[in-house]
């Protein structure tokens, strides 16, 4: 590598270069030729360049919370240390560098009553979300994060590092917010904030025996609901053991999320049909700063091993969510997560500014995720296949953000469900454009129009 590079070189016999490799997802970890582990743009621009004399394929990482492909080679660019934020309260805009996470834009923009467009965990890295579409705690108010995108620092194929916005390059800027890592390395990002300084929000859990009647009360809920209300159920099963709390030890349950952006006693009067339910085991709905937003969902904070996969469907009703709880509650061979997500509102219209995010028309995303500790990844895999024999006929898509890696190189059909059918002819025709050796390949890979 150059001598330039003001961070770290790594090949496989380095010290420090399974640490540099692993994410969030344990499961499957990338086994790179090289890696570069970036402290600013320049060393990005440099390990683009070094990949591009040697055809070294390039994948990016900042927090592996999702990685796409795990084949061995290639050049894996690390911006995990590209962690700064700065915050504009009067502009409503936060930068982030490409390793930050949102919780630490949740805690510069909160003091000036703003919020960002994060998701249910904090600790997710903000430029790859964000450049996947990024479903937020208040996505039905405010369409996609990668809506709310003013600005992209990104190292092109040809090494140049480009700010690019939609007034300097309206096509990549296009690409970019929704085409993830397929059209260079992102250094950094300017995203609108929003101004949400509460929320009420919190859990309403329910035991095994009210799984079903709270799966049809909670579908026929989401057709009546304002778009100030963003919510999802989700069916888990949690194990015995001393770190879940006890009225969810051992059990089966039903979770259903809200975050209402209105009114707290509007709140309090929209969820009153799914307190009607029947008994909670956890009932914990409160007026919250957006600070503590993050209690909403609890989302693990420890690296783990999984897969996941989803389906996105203009409609749902109950009987097929219980085809897929059948599946994936109690006699699933693992732990496994099944939730559905209320889209629509803003999430069904186009920004101001287009973008390439697909499944606008989708209702509610139904997502999975299977632990691949105990029984293996072939029987993860097995039974998300089987999930999708069920979902398939209803499915007009993917969301990006919630496929998974599982260690094998991107299936070409896989991505080309996340967008539609112009949208993808035109991510490919672009690609060809600004990518045409298909160097940024470690992914959900975007061939070019060319086919190479």
């Amino acid at each position: 590598m150059n001598t330039h590079l003001s961070g770290t070189a790594l090949t496989p016999e380095d010290p420090g270069y399974d640490t540099e490799r692993t994410g969030f997802q344990t499961a499957f970890r990338q086994r790179p030729a090289l890696i570069v582990a970036a402290d600013s743009a320049e060393d990005v621009r440099l390990a683009v360049e070094f990949a591009r004399a040697h055809a070294l394929r390039v994948s990016v990482q900042a927090t592996g919370h999702a990685p796409a492909d795990a084949a061995p080679g290639g050049l894996l660019i690390s911006t995990r240390r590209m962690a700064e934020v700065h915050v504009d309260p009067t502009a409503r805009t936060a930068r982030a560098q490409a390793g930050a996470r949102w919780e630490a834009v949740v805690a510069a923009s909160t003091p000036h009553g703003l919020a960002p467009l994060n998701g249910s965990a904090p600790h997710v890295g903000v430029v790859a979300y964000t450049l996947g579409g990024g479903l937020s705690l208040l996505a039905r108010k405010y369409g996609y994060a990668a809506d709310h995108v003013r600005a992209i620092d990104v190292v092109t194929a040809d090494a140049t590092l480009r700010h690019v916005t939609a007034e300097s390059d309206p096509d990549l800027f296009w690409a970019l917010r929704g085409g993830r890592d397929n059209f260079g390395v992102v250094t950094s990002i300017e995203v609108d904030l929003v101004p949400v300084a509460r929320v009420y929000g919190g859990s309403l859990i329910f035991d095994a025996d009210l799984v079903e009647a709270a799966t049809a009360a909670y579908l026929a809920w989401t057709e009546t609901v304002p778009e100030e209300m963003t919510s999802s159920i989700l069916f888990i099963g949690l194990p015995d053991i001393e770190q879940v709390p006890p009225p969810l030890r051992g059990r089966h349950t039903a979770a259903i999320k809200i975050v209402y952006s209105g009114d707290a006693a509007d709140g309090e009067r929209l969820v009153a049909p799914l307190r009607a339910i029947g008994p909670r085991l956890v009932d914990n709905l409160a007026d919250l700063p957006y600070a503590d937003s993050h209690t909403i969902h609890a989302d693990p904070t420890h690296p783990h091993a999984y897969l996941g996969d989803n389906a996105l469907v203009r409609d749902l009703d109950a009987a097929v969510v219980g085809k897929v709880y059948a599946l994936t509650g109690p006699n699933a061979p693992m732990m496994v997560v099944h939730e559905v997500r209320h889209l629509g509102g803003a999430l069904s219209r186009q920004p101001a500014v287009p973008n390439a995010v697909g499944g606008r028309d989708a209702g509610y995303l139904v997502r999975v995720v299977a632990m691949v500790e105990g029984p293996g990844p072939d029987a993860a895999r097995a039974l998300l296949a089987d999930v999708h024999a069920v979902l398939d006929p209803l499915s007009v898509g993917r969301n990006l953000n919630f496929v998974y890696g599982d260690g094998v190189p991107s299936d070409p059909d896989r991505v080309t469900s996340m967008y539609d059918p112009r949208s993808w002819a035109r991510l490919r025709d672009l690609k060809a454009a600004h990518d045409p050796g298909n160097l940024f390949t470690g992914n959900h890979n975007i061939a070019p129009a060319d086919g190479s």
